[in-house]
């Protein structure tokens, strides 16, 4: 497998990143139609820590981790590295000596569709990361891949540049050209709930706020006691 690094692609404005930093990541994803998520398969290793940043991705070899290798020489403050295979994994090819390298670099974070190990050192350093799988399988240095190419994450496409977002909830991607739009379409959004928040601490009911009595009706959904109910009715 041969492969390419692409050095100094375009980046989402730094300003627009951090304005997406104040959502969480189930918020963005419905600013953008429900759409962006790498999928429930990556997890934190970690609890109550949320990171935004650009994007720099690697394509490796299964069980190789010899691009990681190129590509912290591409991270720079205020990225998080975004790493997949060629096909499924689940080897440890991320650990703490990695995380010390790109924590130096500014970098704020890993999201891995494969393994990671040294989970314990990384909450202790701080390094956050989100992970397919968590393995002390090592790994090889042998096989050519890329830096900077667009990836793909259970399906979804992460181009180098874009705004990656995420939390507890798991991880999200923005597209650099959507991010302004997406973080004003975050900021309605929190606005809406903190009305339905509101409502709903007086004390009403998602039925009547969002007119869901007549979806039921629609629906032929009806109400019955339970004697009713138990006599068949």
């Amino acid at each position: 497998m041969s492969g390419v690094i692409v050095t100094g692609p375009p980046k989402a404005d730094p300003r627009d990143v951090e304005a997406l930093a104040a959502f969480g990541v189930a918020t963005v994803s419905e600013a953008m139609g429900r759409t962006g998520l790498l999928g429930p398969g990556i997890r934190p290793i970690q609890q109550g820590v949320r990171v935004a940043g650009t994007a720099v991705t690697v394509l490796s070899w299964p069980g190789d981790n010899l691009m990681i290798h190129a590509a912290v020489e591409q991270c720079g403050e205020g990225d998080v590295l975004v790493v997949t295979t060629t096909s499924p994994s689940t080897d440890g090819m991320f650990g703490e000596l990695f995380a010390t390298a790109l924590k130096r670099r500014g970098v704020r974070g890993l999201v891995i569709n494969a393994g990671i190990r040294d989970t314990q050192e990384l909450r202790e350093m701080g390094f956050a990361a989100w992970s397919r799988a968590v393995s002390a399988q090592g790994t090889v240095k042998a096989t050519g891949g890329s830096v900077n190419v667009p990836v793909a994450v259970d399906g979804q496409v992460v181009c180098p540049g874009d705004v990656i977002l995420a939390d507890d909830d798991g991880v999200v991607v923005v597209p650099r050209e959507r991010a302004r739009e997406t973080a004003e379409r975050s900021e309605a959004r929190e606005a809406k709930e903190a009305g339905a928040r509101a409502a709903f601490l007086d004390g009403q009911l998602g039925l009547d706020r969002y007119g869901l009595r007549d979806t039921l009706e629609r629906l032929g959904v009806e109400y019955r006691t339970y004697d009713e109910y138990a006599a068949g009715e």
